[in-house]
Protein backbone atom coordinates (compact mmCIF):
# COMPACT_ATOMS: atom_id res chain seq x y z
CA UNK A 1 0.00 0.00 0.00
CA UNK A 2 1.38 3.40 -1.00
CA UNK A 3 0.71 6.56 0.96
CA UNK A 4 0.52 10.00 -0.59
CA UNK A 5 3.43 12.26 0.28
CA UNK A 6 2.54 14.91 2.79
CA UNK A 7 3.40 18.47 2.01
CA UNK A 8 3.95 20.90 4.79
CA UNK A 9 3.58 24.60 4.40
CA UNK A 10 6.49 26.74 5.51
CA UNK A 11 6.13 28.29 8.93
CA UNK A 12 4.74 31.79 8.94
CA UNK A 13 7.45 34.45 9.00
CA UNK A 14 7.80 36.30 12.26
CA UNK A 15 8.77 39.94 12.57
CA UNK A 16 12.42 40.39 13.47
CA UNK A 17 12.08 43.97 14.70
CA UNK A 18 9.30 45.49 16.76
CA UNK A 19 7.88 48.98 16.34
CA UNK A 20 9.88 50.00 19.39
CA UNK A 21 13.05 48.76 17.69
CA UNK A 22 12.35 50.96 14.67
CA UNK A 23 11.90 53.97 16.96
CA UNK A 24 15.18 53.22 18.75
CA UNK A 25 17.00 52.88 15.44
CA UNK A 26 15.46 56.12 14.20
CA UNK A 27 16.61 57.92 17.36
CA UNK A 28 20.13 56.54 16.93
CA UNK A 29 20.27 57.66 13.30
CA UNK A 30 19.03 61.12 14.30
CA UNK A 31 21.78 61.34 16.93
CA UNK A 32 24.33 60.40 14.26
CA UNK A 33 22.92 62.99 11.84
CA UNK A 34 23.20 65.78 14.40
CA UNK A 35 26.80 64.83 15.21
CA UNK A 36 27.90 64.46 11.56
CA UNK A 37 25.98 67.15 9.68
CA UNK A 38 28.91 67.98 7.39
CA UNK A 39 29.69 64.39 6.44
CA UNK A 40 28.91 63.68 2.75
CA UNK A 41 27.33 60.33 3.63
CA UNK A 42 24.82 62.03 5.96
CA UNK A 43 22.31 62.26 3.08
CA UNK A 44 22.10 58.46 3.08
CA UNK A 45 21.51 58.47 6.83
CA UNK A 46 18.85 61.12 6.37
CA UNK A 47 17.03 58.88 3.88
CA UNK A 48 17.32 55.97 6.32
CA UNK A 49 15.89 58.15 9.09
CA UNK A 50 12.83 58.93 6.97
CA UNK A 51 12.36 55.30 5.90
CA UNK A 52 12.44 54.21 9.53
CA UNK A 53 9.81 56.84 10.29
CA UNK A 54 7.52 55.47 7.61
CA UNK A 55 8.03 51.94 8.95
CA UNK A 56 6.91 53.08 12.42
CA UNK A 57 3.64 54.49 11.05
CA UNK A 58 2.59 51.20 9.44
Amino acid sequence: MMTAPTTTEPARARAVLSNQDFKLLQDAVLYYLKAHEDDPISSKYSALYHRLGSAIRR
